[in-house]
């Protein structure tokens, strides 16, 4: 009876432990939850028809970082929707695809540390896509900076000037030209930067945690994307999404007329936004 009891006793604490274990995780959430989430234009209206109007215009359009886990979804559904005449891959080097799908894209293989030589290749686009990065731990600080913020900067630079109206860049969730951390600094710079530029129409798409099995993921990061992943299936959370939303939602937004130039999606934005597109 003695070993019941006891049984008994660290089951009691146990549960008790993992509630409240629960309860501040869901505070915390609540705490970092997306403050002022930014409205949109729903996708009320039939998606078919949003699609079909915008591929009456015959547009063209490029995608920057194809290579990337957000890129290559990016590049995966405009084919499925077919909604461009033209779609253009500019990256540092081929790429090789299989499929009848992908026999129609035009890749430009450019030299970064060179963009203004390859002026051309970023000429007679309506629509760009941007989801060019690196990490600080692959590339170093210097090499983060370098992708994150000049690399992008300047071609959305040339793509401005070479008739771009439209540019979406996929930013992260708490980018803030003021911060104190390099990544979010870097993030919230090349975002206001690229802002002054004055395109016809800017979107900025700050996701937080990438749910999707990267490949080159640290330890932590893996675990953290586990853990989110588990979490946000059962409560509703701003600070993880689906890789698959992000790459939808980008999509989805581009058939959207907003009645601001400017608009930035936070993590709430584009869950909801990506979830719309699936139906």
């Amino acid at each position: 009876m003695p070993v019941v009891k006891l049984l008994c006793s660290t089951l009691g604490k146990a549960t008790g432990l993992l509630t409240v274990v629960v309860v501040v995780i869901a505070v915390v959430l609540k705490y970092f939850d997306d403050p002022d989430p930014v409205k949109f234009t729903s996708m009320a209206e039939d998606v078919k028809t949003l699609e079909e109007n915008f591929r009456r215009q015959n547009r063209s359009c490029f995608v920057l970082g194809a290579s990337g886990e957000t890129g290559r979804l990016v590049l995966q559904d405009l084919l499925e929707r077919n909604i461009f005449s033209k779609i253009t891959l500019i990256g540092r080097r081929q790429l090789t695809f299989e499929g009848k799908a992908y026999e129609n894209l035009v890749q430009e293989v450019v030299d970064f540390e060179k963009l203004d030589d390859y002026a051309a290749a970023f000429q007679g686009h309506d629509v760009g896509y941007c989801c060019l990065g690196t990490t600080r731990a692959k590339a170093g600080a210097d090499g983060f900076v370098r992708v994150d913020h000049d690399y992008v900067l300047k071609s959305a630079e040339l793509a401005k000037a070479g008739g771009c109206t439209q540019f979406h860049l996929e930013s992260s969730r708490g980018a803030d030209k003021n911060s104190g951390f390099l990544y979010l600094k870097v993030k919230g710079q090349v975002e206001a930067e690229i802002e002054a530029l004055g395109f016809d129409r800017y979107a900025i798409y700050r996701p937080g945690v990438l749910l999707v099995d990267r490949q080159e993921s640290r330890p932590s990061e893996w675990v953290a994307r586990k853990f989110l992943s588990a979490f946000s299936s059962v409560f509703s959370t701003s600070m993880a999404v689906p890789i698959q939303a992000v790459a939808k939602a980008m999509v989805s937004n581009t058939l959207l007329q907003p009645e601001q130039k400017t608009e930035i999606l936070e993590n709430k934005d584009i869950t909801k936004l990506g979830k719309s597109a699936e139906k």
